[in-house]
């Protein structure tokens, strides 16, 4: 099994200049502003910071798998302040428990009664630093807040405000005291990102920027503004031919054999969810919308499918004893299912 060929320098640029060369005004642009903005203290990690700002469009949760030292946590902190969200950070051990993040009961002896204490998953932006350090209990009751943005307390519900995204990050070359994510927790999140380490030149040029006094991000957007933009983002129109592009590359996850790909069938065990099915167009269309169009392409599935599909693979035994790398299998499954050429102009779909 070879990998699929990386994007072209040409297909780079022709992307480069669709995020850039926006409308002054537009939602694009102020989305393009959010990202310099972040860029300014975040060196490189382009990809990182882009998909972060997807997942916050597309209401995503985003996985960052990284070695320590990479600017994880920087860059969610980073982005709360740009985004002008409530931010939190809980710092994952293996003797946390449920009530120290989603809150708990406490007994007041002056009023002789319960008041309901709610955690610091009450916020736009959480943090879950190294998440694979909690317990299943604790990983448990994340999966509640992920999955329904509400947290249950004596009986009570209470719902998180809105807009909320979890970022979580965990160290993947980590071995010792941790606790593997789960599948069906994996599966939450919209977004898995590897981060790696910066260039030379990237190394370079973190020394100038954060040895002496490290730059302060402005708030380019507000919590409204932004429920206003995943709202539009949910807009962008799809056309079938691209509906049923994102279908046929899930499928082939399932059934690679019908697809031109027998050697896949001893290399995937599992193929990838419905909510893979569901993220590609979520994500497609924020990344449409932050290219500035009102239409989603084949192109902006492609981008975003490595980083969906990915995580939600789960690969046979002897494929992982071979060291095969779920990125590889989904590029290899991209360069053989062939996208649809669909054109658009201002009447609509052609």
């Amino acid at each position: 099994m070879t990998p699929g060929p990386e994007a072209t320098p040409q297909r780079a640029a022709q992307q480069m200049s669709l995020a850039e060369h926006v409308p002054p005004g537009t939602d694009a642009e102020v989305l393009r502003q959010a990202i310099t903005e972040v860029r300014r203290v975040i060196v490189g990690q382009e990809h990182m910071v882009e998909r972060l700002l997807v997942a916050l469009l597309a209401r995503g949760h985003c996985l960052l798998e990284g070695v320590p030292g990479v600017a994880k946590t920087l860059a969610a902190s980073t982005l709360a302040t740009v985004v002008g969200g409530s931010f939190a950070r809980i710092q994952f051990t293996p003797d946390l428990v449920p009530s120290d993040i989603v809150g708990t009961r406490v007994y007041h002896p002056s009023k002789e009664s319960f008041d309901v204490e709610l955690g610091p998953v009450f916020v736009n932006l959480l943090l879950a630093d190294e998440i694979n350090r909690a317990p299943a209990k604790v990983q448990s009751a994340l999966l509640e807040v992920m999955a329904e943005r509400q947290v249950t307390l004596a009986g009570k519900t209470h719902p998180l405000p809105k807009p909320f995204i979890v970022l979580a990050t965990q160290n993947p070359i980590e071995s010792e005291g941790v606790y593997p994510l789960p599948e069906v927790q994996r599966d939450r999140f919209l977004f898995r990102v590897k981060v790696g380490h910066p260039t030379a030149q990237e190394e370079l040029e973190i020394i100038q920027r954060m040895s002496t006094t490290p730059p302060e991000p402005k708030t380019v957007l507000d919590p409204q503004r932004l429920i206003a933009l995943q709202d539009l983002a949910e807009k962008v129109s799809v056309h079938q031919l691209v509906a049923d592009y994102v279908v046929r590359l899930v499928m082939a996850t399932r059934s690679p054999a019908e697809y031109g790909m027998p050697d896949l069938a001893d290399v995937i065990e599992v193929g990838v969810s419905p909510r893979a099915t569901l993220g590609l167009i979520a994500a497609g269309r924020a990344l449409a919308l932050m290219r500035g169009r009102d239409y989603l392409l084949p192109d902006d599935i492609r981008d975003v499918a490595v980083d969906v599909m990915s995580h939600r693979l789960m690969l046979t035994f002897d494929a992982l004893a071979d060291g095969v790398d779920s990125d590889d299998v989904v590029r290899r499954i991209l360069a053989t299912v062939p996208p649809p050429l669909v054109v658009w102009n201002n009447q609509g779909p052609a």
